[in-house]
């Protein structure tokens, strides 16, 4: 029961957030008939119930895990790295005028491919293969889209400056301790760090 609300979650959560990788002829008139914000609050309200059903889901999975293989420890080091890099680019999709944004236009969707790729190398189990695999494919997607979406219009980035990308780098390096030390063993469960002692 657990994978399949993980499954549905994911279908529910990841089709709202692909509707300009597959219809974004569609979206357009949809937000033009209804107005922006009815569209947003009807997508808010979907991924809200998607979120939930991969939160409830994933939960109920790992009560039953189905193991698949044993990484190597490496992988969790690996892991580690790519968590930072991916709350790094998650702070530079907020904050104005940095390089990180300037360079990679759009940081975030990297970031979320760092993330699941890290967490598919580290984890072990089906419903994390399932999970993140699916994250992966979707920020894989929703990249391509958002490059494409680009170019036709010649979309060109603001160039950044140092003092905001010094705020990034500082932004997501604290996120990803505070994770990492405390809130990823808090919400999840586990410790993706062991502390000494």
């Amino acid at each position: 029961m657990g994978l399949l609300g993980l499954v549905l979650g994911l279908v529910v959560f990841l089709g709202a957030h692909s509707a300009r990788i597959v219809a974004e002829g569609w979206r357009t008139r949809v937000v033009a008939r209804l107005g922006e914000r009815t569209w947003k609050g009807l997508y808010s309200a979907v991924s809200l119930i998607g979120f939930a059903l991969i939160v409830w889901g994933y939960a109920q999975a790992r009560q039953q895990p189905v193991v698949l293989w044993s990484p190597p420890a490496v992988f969790k080091h690996l892991n580690s790295l790519f968590t930072l890099l991916a709350f790094i680019g998650l702070a530079a999709a907020y904050v104005p005028g940095n390089l990180v944004k300037a360079r990679l236009h759009h940081p975030m969707l990297l970031g979320v491919k760092l993330w699941a790729f890290g967490h598919l190398l580290a984890t072990a189990k089906l419903a994390d293969l399932l999970l993140f695999g699916a994250f992966l494919l979707w920020a894989i997607l929703d990249y391509r889209a958002a490059r494409r979406r680009d170019r036709v219009p010649g979309t060109v980035h603001a160039p950044g400056r140092v003092a905001p990308t010094v705020l990034v780098l500082v932004l997501g390096a604290a996120a990803w301790a505070a994770f990492a030390f405390w809130l990823h063993a808090a919400w999840i469960g586990v410790m993706p760090i062991a502390r000494g002692g």
